[in-house]
């Protein structure tokens, strides 16, 4: 598997992520590179100012049998519908919990990408500096989200070009994990 680079996944760097100017055409790792085994719990996506709360998943208890044909790149993209409201948010504060395995889990980094239109509208990077083996863990952050023009945002909401992102997770500076998003919105204001 290599990137769109042809840069081989095993040499992809953080550096390489805070470079992609576009969306990657697909997964840049296996899903085998996670030996550290991150496995996410739960996610929330909030307004940190009036805590509205836009998203939240949480694992199943039991994981579905999946039939022997699928594809199981389909566990690592997420489609998401926001309102209008979650564009023109100031600050938003997400949750993120996991569990790592056996393995001591340094240095955890995750490269968030954003692009509309397939060009880089945001970027972030958030690190936990370690992990302790088989344990769970909260991974919270809050930022800022780029003021955005009233034009700009109702074209995102209008749904006619593509919103998307790559998120890609390191440990020690090598690349462990890829997942991918899909944006919708919806007027929730007049």
């Amino acid at each position: 598997m290599t990137t769109n680079s042809n840069k081989e996944w095993t040499d992809f760097s953080i550096e390489d992520a805070m470079k992609l100017q576009a969306p990657t055409k697909g997964f840049l790792c296996p899903m085998s590179a996670n030996t550290y085994g991150i496995d996410f719990q739960s996610f929330t996506i909030r307004d940190h100012i009036i805590n509205k709360i836009f998203f939240k998943v949480q694992k199943p208890k039991e994981m579905p049998k999946l039939p022997p044909d699928f594809d199981m790149d389909k566990l690592r993209m997420i489609e998401y519908k926001f309102p209008r409201s979650f564009v023109e948010c100031k600050t938003v504060a997400t949750s993120l919990v996991f569990k790592v395995g056996a393995r001591p889990v340094p240095n955890f980094v995750m490269v968030e990408r954003h692009y509309f239109k397939g060009k880089l509208i945001k970027s972030w990077e958030f690190k936990v500096d370690f992990c302790m083996p088989n344990s769970v863990n909260n991974w919270e952050a809050m930022y800022d989200l780029p003021p955005m023009k009233k034009e700009l945002v109702d074209e995102i909401v209008s749904n006619k070009y593509p919103s998307e992102s790559d998120s890609f997770y390191f440990v020690d500076g090598k690349l462990v994990m890829h997942n991918k998003a899909k944006y919708t919105y919806y007027n929730d204001s007049e």
